[in-house]
């Protein structure tokens, strides 16, 4: 008789792999965006944009990897799964006139990721930085794009993000949730205070920038705090700082650049309220299940 049991424990020993990297389900979701950005928009990204991200941001992980390999350090693999999280967030958020731009800003993104730390961790999200790179030193040719995917689309691309830091085991859907909340609050209060109609606060929350922007920067585990308290006043002091930005002087990508200015307190919160330390070679060091355990 055919025995269904083994092929059974080898796709629970498979699922719980891959469940055990949340680098995994964010791939996923961001696919699905970018999926959604493309069929959806004329002005939208397109696999030749990704092409160019991919390239600058593999190349410059790749050199990275041989360099820690040169320095001794040949435990420490190649985070391509990180550096396609950084193109995708890059291609998805950034407009630019040349192809060139995207590769430069990817390969600058997993630059800075690689040298900007402290103690061990990184001060910026990747994607923030190169973004931001290209639109301060880019010379004109690199723009933000709102995202405006329409109604159904943004609702599907919500549930995606909402699924995927749900499933994810980096547990960041509590510094999503505490960003779009305070946001939210904010506009609405502005809104309300001024007299002006709802639809406007409405309009700020529901563009797909500020999605990506809530479910997969300002969630990176690995350049925000390590505690729940942490996480909140981290939250809290974005959508504070982009509020500000937005209403007064009207800055170009102010959730980014909120994110970039708060990163630097990330040091301070984590010392203030300690928490464990997120690494992502937790999950990839994890050995796969002999056939004889039970995945729990």
């Amino acid at each position: 008789m055919h025995n269904t049991a083994e092929p059974l424990r080898t796709f629970q020993c498979a699922l719980s792999r891959f469940h055990a990297d949340p680098r995994h389900w964010q791939l996923l979701a961001l696919s699905g965006l970018f999926s959604i950005s493309w069929l959806s928009s004329d002005f939208g990204s397109s696999p030749l944009i990704l092409a160019a991200a991919m390239s600058g941001a593999l190349g410059v992980e790749a050199v990275g990897a041989w360099w820690r390999r040169w320095l001794g350090r040949a435990h420490t693999p190649l985070q391509w799964k990180s550096a396609l999280i950084t193109a995708f967030g890059i291609s998805l958020l950034l407009r630019a006139d040349a192809l060139w731009v995207w590769a430069a800003a990817a390969a600058f993104a997993i630059g800075a990721k690689l040298l900007l730390r402290w103690n061990g961790k990184q001060l910026f999200n990747p994607a923030c930085s190169g973004i931001l790179a290209a639109l301060f030193a880019g010379g004109g040719h690199a723009w933000i794009s709102a995202g405006q995917w329409g109604q159904t689309s943004l609702v599907a691309g919500y549930a995606l993000g909402m699924a995927a830091l749900t499933l994810s085991s980096a547990r960041r859907l509590d510094i999503a949730l505490g960003f779009l909340g305070c946001f939210a609050a904010l506009a609405i209060g502005r809104a309300l205070w001024l007299g002006d109609p709802l639809a406007i606060a409405w309009h700020q929350l529901s563009t797909g920038s500020l999605l990506i922007f809530a479910f997969f920067m300002v969630t990176d585990p690995r350049s925000t705090p390590d505690s729940r308290r942490g996480r909140m006043a981290f939250a809290a002091a974005v959508a504070l700082l982009a509020s500000v930005l937005h209403w007064g002087p009207n800055v170009q990508a102010a959730p980014l650049v909120a994110l970039a200015t708060v990163g630097l307190l990330t040091p301070l919160l984590d010392r203030r309220w300690p928490g464990r330390r997120f690494r992502w070679a937790a999950a990839e060091r994890r050995p796969m299940m002999p056939n004889n355990l039970e995945v729990r």
